[in-house]
């Protein structure tokens, strides 16, 4: 049910963003909810995975690389609408190779991104990688961002006033979600001499 759940979303985001293509302000609102429930769902299938004892490599895998299509695809298709600087997919996009190439090693030895098997031994590395803390804030930051500025986009909001501030605002928290990106991969690249050196 878990890895089913991690699936969905990425259908679901995929519907979301499909609608952006549609210039009306209920296909913006309809997105808009889509997205709160494709982010919602990456808690959900955690929870689930926890709660049946469903936690397994191929989940933790699953999580991951539904994370990084959802997230992904967001941010190509908000610089494709010119909404966003191409830099966001760009440094979005290569974190995910060099993180995700380093945990495919990793987890080929047997570790894991994230739980007892993770493949980050420092606590500042689990902290910035694993703590609650710290993957609820990256991922607050990512769906207000998204959501903003799908709301700062849809058609017959630039009538408001707002709708300047608004997207100030979308902007402000991509760069503190695309930083958050950035930082909570540096663990991953710092840690990963180890994994090379049990090959030799």
């Amino acid at each position: 049910m878990a890895n089913f759940i991690s699936i969905f979303r990425i259908f679901v985001a995929f519907f979301a963003i499909y609608l952006l293509f549609i210039p009306t302000t209920w296909a913006y609102i309809l997105a808009f909810i889509l997205t709160v429930i494709a982010f919602s769902l990456d808690g959900v299938d955690g929870y689930i995975a926890r709660k049946f004892n469903e936690s397994s490599k191929l989940g933790s895998v699953i999580d991951i690389m539904g994370d990084r299509i959802v997230e992904a695809s967001y941010w190509i298709i908000f610089a494709v609408m010119g909404w966003l600087s191409p830099i966001f997919p760009i440094i979005c996009v290569a974190r995910a190779f060099t993180t995700d190439s380093l945990r495919s090693v990793a987890l080929a030895q047997g570790y894991t991104a994230f739980g007892d098997t993770s493949m980050q031994s420092s606590k500042i590395g689990k902290f910035i990688c694993a703590s609650k803390f710290m993957r609820i804030s990256y991922a607050v930051a990512k769906v207000v961002a998204f959501i903003l500025i799908i709301v700062a986009h849809t058609p017959g909001f630039e009538l408001y006033p707002a709708f300047d501030i608004m997207n100030t605002i979308a902007v402000i928290f991509a760069w503190i979600a695309i930083i958050f990106c950035v930082v909570r991969g540096l663990p991953v690249v710092l840690e990963s001499k180890k994994l090379f050196e049990k090959n030799v």
